[in-house]
C-alpha cells in the first residue's frame, strides 16, 4: 500500500468515526468496557496504559474509571523529547496539560515508566483487520516506543490490544516493517484474539 494510499483510507476512516453522533460514542465507550471487563483479558495485569479519546476514537474512559476504582494502576501516554511514548500514573480528576496535539497528558512532575514496564497497553488506531494489522495517525509514536522492546534483551513486551469502533475494521491492511503487531483488538462490539 502506498503512502497515499494509506493517508487516503486514515482520512476516510477518521471521518468515518467522526460522524458517529455522541450518543452513538457513549454507547460505543460503554459497550467496549464491557466487553474487556468480560473476556477477562486483565485478569493477570496491574499496570494498564489506556489513552484519552480524541479525534472521534472509541473512548475508554469509562474502563479506565472503572479499573480505578477496583484499585489498578492505570497510565497515560506522554511524548518523550525523543518522540517516544512513556506512561505517567492517572486517575480521573488529576490535573492534566495540554500536549503538541492538544490532547492532556499528566503534569511534568509526575513520575514517568518506560513502555515496556506496563502489563497491557490499550492503544488507539484509524483502522484495523483481523490479522492484528493496525494503521495509527501516522506520527509512529507507539511504533517507535514498542519497536524499542524487540531489539533490546530482556525487556518484556506488554500485551498491545487495539481500541476501536468496529466501523473502523478493514479487509486487509499492508504493514510496514516498523508497524506493531497487535494481539487483540477491542471493539465495542467484540473482541478479536489474533
Amino acid at each position: 500500500m502506498s503512502d497515499q494510499s494509506r493517508q487516503q483510507l486514515r482520512q476516510q476512516l477518521r471521518a468515518q468515526r467522526r460522524s458517529l453522533t455522541t450518543l452513538q460514542q457513549q454507547q460505543a465507550a460503554q459497550n467496549l468496557a464491557r466487553n474487556i471487563l468480560a473476556s477477562g483479558i486483565l485478569k493477570r495485569h496491574r499496570d494498564i496504559a489506556l489513552y484519552l479519546a480524541n479525534d472521534g476514537e472509541i473512548d475508554p474512559a469509562p474502563l479506565l474509571e472503572l479499573l480505578c476504582q477496583q484499585g489498578r494502576n492505570c497510565f497515560l501516554p506522554v511524548i518523550a523529547p525523543n518522540k517516544q511514548l512513556c506512561f505517567a500514573p492517572y486517575q480521573p480528576g488529576d490535573p492534566l496539560k495540554a500536549n503538541r496535539f492538544g490532547i492532556g497528558e499528566p503534569l511534568d512532575d509526575c513520575p514517568r515508566r518506560k513502555p515496556w514496564t506496563m502489563g497491557i497497553v490499550f492503544l488507539p488506531l484509524v483502522g484495523f483487520d483481523r490479522a492484528g494489522g493496525r494503521l495509527g495517525m501516522g506520527g509512529g509514536f507507539y511504533d517507535r516506543s514498542f519497536s524499542q522492546i524487540k531489539t533490546q534483551a530482556g525487556l518484556r513486551q506488554p500485551q498491545l490490544v487495539g481500541l476501536a469502533h468496529h466501523c473502523q475494521q478493514v479487509e486487509s491492511l499492508v504493514l510496514n516493517s516498523w508497524d506493531i503487531p497487535l494481539s487483540q483488538i477491542a471493539t465495542d462490539q467484540e473482541i478479536i484474539s489474533v
